[in-house]
């Protein structure tokens, strides 16, 4: 007998109306996707919920019946595509899981029906379906298909005294990447892996400098102290300088050169650090000790953004006034028109013995005629001129006279530099001609010095021998990263080896004396054709060693936090151009993979020459390139000052629009992790271990730590006890990793985004070794702003 129990509840009535618009939703953008050459899972998906809605509405028993066969079905569906992948396995599920564990309450499901029924045969096929993505789901997170699980030996880790780095000082940190080798290598050796768990916070100094009225976006401190005698030496987003006891934190001096802000905008606002030079350490001061140093004998080399370069005494902070006028040498000399605001020297120097050589990031897609990327070396006493490299006249290297002008609008060199003065070589990583995607006006000089490692004399400035990376580039794949120089254990015995460090991801090992490959570098056919009047390189070169991503991103890599905006960014892949590596910009969108940001950028990697290991943090975000006729725009639209958004490229018929690739709800639309950190080991040239790196704690809704792995914009360093450090995950934490096998042994709390590579020192007072992160935060990363400069270390008798 059937037994009529009334009219159909609200909460019946409710879900129904959910699920016809999740229904409703999925079977147009699945529709749409599918005449895009998607998948037809979402369309053959939401015809199912529009069905599943109809039948709760006429309280059918068969609406669980066909929910149950559906999640089934999606199970069945993620496997095939993602297996037990968490990160990607979970937004195909998630909502449908919650879903069902509503259908399947009792007071929910009994009502299902004209009868209150609940114990049958479609309650149990959708607990297993529960049941089943329960077990996935669980299962999935003790799998890990993207990390690399080994480790060095133990005989490696012992390693050996590094030949030729006699002079350097577990006390000392003096160039930006810790000596004139740019490799990140710190002889400091008290902390170990056994005891780096216990750091605590030393001290905390505040710089005061923050961001004000007129600063652009991307305002950031990336700056890494420099550590002389007793004091570190930091300077500010604005070009501030200033001297820190190393023990206690306390400031010694302050010099503020009161940058001219009159620019139109700068695109930037950061300083990654000061240069040292030590006259005594080259026989130029009096040998006697007794005598007290003659001012200026030692020297610190400020680059500040409004295009000037500034010697100060290291003791007092003054300006030396035997350097250039009254201690300042202008750099806009010789670059024409419109300097002020678009040179922006925003990285330290590299100082030798009788030189400082400098260069200056141009003003990305700002205008096609702008300053060029000339590089200069002055003498370091008095600041006159020596030479200089114009990229567009190259071989003319004597001092540009007094009234003439570099070329204009040339490729540029924005990072540090690294010499070897045994060589008498500097080797300079150049960038891209502003604007980065329309290359028309591209002279033969500038093609061959783009995104190209230029060793140069140091005596004359001359190009000894010169690599390029990605010819005729149209992706903004400059070379971020500083050189780092290291001697490789070869068969035939030490090779005296550089390493650059790519955007893409490639690492290029070179004998440093000639520029001949040590790894292997292939010329490989790459995407070709644009639909803007563009020409494309038919080949690239590709190093054997590399941390490119291994596959092209596919329309199953795309995420989202559910099954909706998953599928948008399903549809976003779809309608993109998009070929791999390499893909041409084009007025429909291409996806840029690796994108702007690279693989590595400015922090470049570290490297450990005792046990023959080099450390470094990968990235892998995706961006979205589309030019766009300038006759095209929208006067009242907005362009310049940050390197996202539209672009002005002034003089240009094409402007271009450059974005990450997000989806709806503010998320990458590619599936995570996102960022890595991981160990080389430059004998064998092979990946020994790999893990991903940071969590959302600072980034996701409630703070949630999810081990997601972000990207990273801050520099690795290793050190002799066998501990590496690095900060700049999109959380805010310096992270301390086990050399041998990468497991995080530590992390401390920042107050800020820690968007710089951290340094570390023993002090010579009281024998403790301090690692030393800024945390001021990246503007354009979105961190947390702030201004402290924090000093962890061991408590006494640990």
């Amino acid at each position: 007998m059937s037994i009529d129990y009334g009219p159909r509840p609200l909460r019946i009535t409710l879900t129904a109306l959910v699920v016809l618009v999740l229904g409703a939703l999925m079977t147009i953008g699945g529709g749409y996707l599918a005449t895009l050459g998607g998948s037809w899972y979402y369309l053959v998906a939401g015809i199912g919920l529009l069905v599943v809605a109809g039948l709760l509405f006429a309280r059918r028993r068969a609406a669980i019946w066909l929910y149950a066969a559906l999640l089934l079905g999606t199970l069945a569906w993620t496997f095939y595509e993602v297996r037990f992948d968490w990160w990607q396995l979970a937004p195909r599920i998630d909502l449908w899981c919650i879903l069902g564990l509503w259908l399947i309450l009792p007071f929910v499901n009994r009502h299902v029906s004209d009868r209150l029924i609940w114990r049958d045969g479609a309650s149990g096929l959708l607990g297993i379906g529960l049941l089943a993505g329960a077990l996935m789901a669980g299962y999935s997170l003790t799998q890990d298909y993207h990390s690399i699980t080994g480790e060095f030996s133990d005989a490696q880790m012992q390693g050996l005294a590094p030949e030729g780095q006699a002079g350097r000082q577990a006390s000392e940190w003096t160039a930006y990447g810790g000596s004139d080798r740019g490799d990140r290598y710190a002889p400091a050796d008290l902390i170990t892996p056994a005891n780096v768990g216990k750091l605590k916070k030393a001290w905390e100094f505040h710089t005061g400098d923050l961001p004000g009225e007129g600063d652009p976006g991307e305002i950031t401190y990336q700056v890494t102290p420099l550590k002389v005698g007793d004091n570190l030496f930091i300077c500010t987003p604005h070009s501030i300088a200033i001297a820190v006891d190393a023990d206690t934190g306390e400031e010694r001096w302050r010099f503020d050169p009161s940058i001219n802000r009159d620019a139109e905008y700068y695109q930037h606002m950061t300083c990654r650090g000061l240069a040292y030079h030590d006259a005594t350490a080259y026989g130029q001061a009096p040998a006697s000790t007794a005598e007290p140093a003659a001012r200026c004998e030692r020297r610190l080399f400020l680059p500040t953004n409004d295009g000037t370069l500034i010697a100060l005494d290291v003791a007092d902070g003054k300006p030396c006034e035997d350097f250039g006028d009254a201690g300042t040498v202008d750099l806009k000399a010789g670059l024409g028109e419109g300097a002020l605001g678009v040179y922006l020297p925003t990285s330290p120097p590299v100082v030798t013995e009788k030189l400082v050589i400098v260069g200056g990031s141009i003003t990305d897609n700002g205008a096609v005629d702008s300053p060029g990327g000339v590089i200069r070396a002055y003498d370091v006493r008095s600041g006159e001129l020596v030479w200089n490299f114009d990229p567009g006249n190259p071989d003319a290297t004597e001092p540009l006279a007094p009234g003439e002008t570099y070329v204009r609008s040339t490729p540029n060199s924005w990072t540090i530099a690294t010499a070897d003065e045994s060589l008498g070589l500097v080797y300079i990583p150049t960038g891209n001609q502003t604007p980065d995607q329309w290359a028309q006006p591209r002279t033969p000089e500038s093609e061959r010095f783009t995104d190209t490692l230029v060793a140069l004399d140091l005596a004359s400035g001359q190009v000894r021998w010169e690599f390029q990376t990605v010819h005729h580039d149209l992706w903004d794949r400059d070379l971020p990263s500083q050189p780092t120089l290291v001697d490789i254990d070869g068969p035939q015995g030490k090779v005296p080896a550089i390493i650059q460090p790519t955007k893409r991801g490639d690492l290029y090992i070179l004998d440093r004396r000639t520029g001949e490959p040590i790894v292997p570098v292939d010329e490989m056919p790459v995407p070709q054709g644009t639909d803007y009047g563009e020409f494309t390189a038919p080949t690239q070169p590709y190093s054997a060693v590399s941390y490119a991503p291994d596959e092209p991103l596919r329309e199953r890599d795309m995420w989202g936090g559910t099954p909706l905006d998953q599928m948008m960014c399903r549809i976003q892949f779809r309608q993109l151009r998009y070929e791999g590596d390499f893909t041409p910009p084009s007025e429909q969108g291409s996806l840029i993979y690796p994108g702007n940001v690279g693989t590595f950028n400015w922090p470049s990697v570290a490297v450990d020459p005792s046990r023959q290991l080099l450390f470094g943090a990968p990235n892998y975000l995706a961006f979205v390139s589309t030019m766009v006729k300038r006759s095209d725009v929208d006067p009242n639209e907005r362009s310049g000052g940050g390197e996202t958004g539209l672009q002005p490229n002034l003089g240009a018929p094409w402007m271009v629009r450059l974005e990450p690739f997000m989806s709806v709800i503010g998320l990458p639309c590619q599936t995570p992790p996102w960022g890595f950190v991981t160990a080389l080991d430059l004998r064998s040239m092979k990946k020994v271990w790999m893990h991903k790196n940071g969590t959302s704690r600072d980034s996701a809704p409630l703070g949630i730590p999810l081990p997601v792995g972000t990207p990273a914009l801050g520099g690795p360093i290793v050190t002799a006890g066998g501990v590496a450090f690095m900060s700049g995950t999109l959380d805010y934490y310096l992270r301390a990793y086990d050399l041998q096998n990468g497991k995080e042994l530590w992390k401390g709390r920042l107050p800020a985004g820690g968007q710089a590579t951290p340094m570390t020192y023993v002090s010579e007072k009281t024998g403790k070794q301090y690692v030393v992160q800024m945390a001021g935060g990246h503007g354009s990363f979105g961190t947390k702003l702030g201004d402290s400069l924090v000093a962890f270390s061991l408590e006494e008798g640990q």
